[in-house]
């Protein structure tokens, strides 16, 4: 037997109420023993790693993130892909159709299985294609698709806009119990937009993508969802009307949830104009960047890394998107990371293609704008990485339960760092985080009971199993 002790950590499961200092005890893959259930013997015969200070909790899923692959893995491989996940501390991810060719047919769908089985270092699921070729006009083969393991369906980077299609797709997948995830943009109102239809999109002159948009799709869902009984899963919720829409519906019982993103509630379109406001990692006090001011830290106006799919928004929205996130209308959170080459996006704002990277970066984003400003524990926090992403998709992942698969986060949320630009471990460099102080860092992440990656300032005794190779040189 193989055996690892995370002795004396702050060990919070929210699907067992759990939020104690406590000894975890692994074994062959599986949690054995927590707390006072971790005998004498086991600890004098296991590897021994002193956790105080740090949180332990349930392997962190990331329910929204694009590995690109297959055909697309100039911008990312399931390797550097689940690699940058694992770096962030996530056990788990999820990823999206939209490949070349999309996630539509059995024979893709083991693709991926098998690749991420050789080549992936944490969990990889996989969702297929509502309509065949994400084109929106004929339903893509659903059944197969489920017999072939996949734990959603969705058009993510489109949206289905015939509503009697959707309507068919719902009333369908209930013979399968599978969750349809839906990229809320209605095309006849967003047109051609790049930002934010608001104040910065006329100063600066691009066209606008009204928050409508998106909330004309999630109306369309709640009154879908209402009508077949069947879950609606709104992707990467970015305006306030769409929040207040969700927690209308939540209120009435309707199946639909969402999520959010830490960009769209730590950033606003501001930033595309090379202004913006943010919080430091003091929690209390804020500071500007100006692109006039060189003794600040500044980004160019037009930088293309700000531009997303939904955009960043006003003020208000992000504000709205917080309290969402906070009153449980948005449950999860994940990163839609989207990773680009250099090439992509270094051309003009309107040509540039939409995405950001954000594995190694959302749980400290998170932790800064929930946790350190107070408006969520930590408890509250992680089930939005756990058991709500396992809830919605039907995994048997995100509990410390005892036999539960042995995925666990190790996490420090009072350490500061820089988010630098050479130590990221994805293929693709699109974020608008470089050079950032952060607060609150991943400092090992184990999946199946081994250890895929470590921080290099964690603490590994002598006798502990060697961070893999790409962890140290990813540094």
């Amino acid at each position: 037997m193989k055996s690892l002790l995370l002795a004396n950590g702050r060990v919070i499961d929210p699907a067992n109420g759990l939020d104690k200092i406590a000894d975890v005890l692994i074994v062959d893959g599986r949690i054995r023993a927590l707390g006072d259930d971790v005998g004498g013997q086991a600890i004098a015969e296991s590897e021994r790693w002193d956790v105080s200070g740090l949180v332990v909790c349930p392997g962190l899923i990331d329910s929204h993130v694009h590995l690109r692959e297959p055909g697309q893995s100039a911008k990312e491989t399931i390797g550097t892909g689940t690699r940058a996940a694992a770096q962030g501390g996530f056990t788990s991810v999820v990823c999206m159709p939209n490949t070349s060719p999309p996630v539509e047919n059995a024979g893709t769908v083991a693709f991926i299985r098998e690749k991420a089985d050789r080549e992936g270092l944490v969990n990889v699921f996989v969702t297929g294609a509502i309509t065949h070729d994400l084109a929106g006009e004929e339903l893509a083969p659903i059944g197969s698709l489920k017999q072939a393991g996949v734990v959603a369906i969705t058009d993510d980077g489109h949206c289905v806009q015939s509503n009697e299609l959707m309507r068919r797709a719902l009333e369908y997948v209930r013979m399968f119990d599978l969750p349809v995830l839906d990229h809320c943009q209605d095309s006849t109102l967003v047109s051609d937009g790049v930002v934010h239809e608001g104040y910065w999109s006329s100063v600066l002159g691009l066209k606008g993508w009204p928050a409508i948009g998106e909330e004309t799709i999630v109306a369309r869902n709640i009154l879908l969802a209402e009508l077949t009984g069947s879950h609606v899963h709104c992707q990467h919720i970015s305006s306030a009307g769409s929040v207040r829409l969700l927690r209308e519906a939540r209120e009435r019982g309707v199946p639909i949830s969402g999520e959010a993103c830490p960009h769209h509630f730590t950033l606003t379109d501001a930033s595309v104009a090379g202004s913006e406001v943010f919080w430091n990692t003091d929690g209390k006090s804020f500071r500007k960047l100006v692109m006039t001011d060189a003794k600040e830290p500044y980004w160019p106006p037009y930088d293309t890394n700000f531009k997303m799919n939904p955009p960043l928004r006003s003020a208000n929205d992000r504000e709205a998107v917080l309290q969402g996130v906070v009153d449980g209308t948005l449950e999860i959170l994940c990163s839609d990371h989207a990773p680009h080459c250099d090439f992509e996006k270094d051309v003009e704002f309107d040509y540039a293609p939409f995405g950001i990277t954000g594995l190694e970066t959302e749980l400290a984003l998170c932790l800064m704008q929930l946790y350190h400003h107070r408006k969520l524990g930590l408890s509250e926090l992680i089930s939005k990485f756990t058991t709500a992403p396992a809830r919605l998709l039907r995994l048997s992942k995100g509990t410390l339960s005892v036999g539960a698969d042995a995925d666990v986060t190790v996490f420090d949320p009072e350490k500061e760092w820089v988010f630098d630009r050479t130590c990221s471990a994805s293929k693709s460099f699109n974020s608008p985080f470089y050079g950032w102080k952060l607060k609150g860092k991943a400092m090992a992440t184990i999946v199946s009971g081994q250890i895929v990656w470590r921080d290099p300032d964690f603490f590994l005794p002598a006798q502990a199993v060697p961070a893999p190779e790409h962890a140290s040189a990813a540094h």
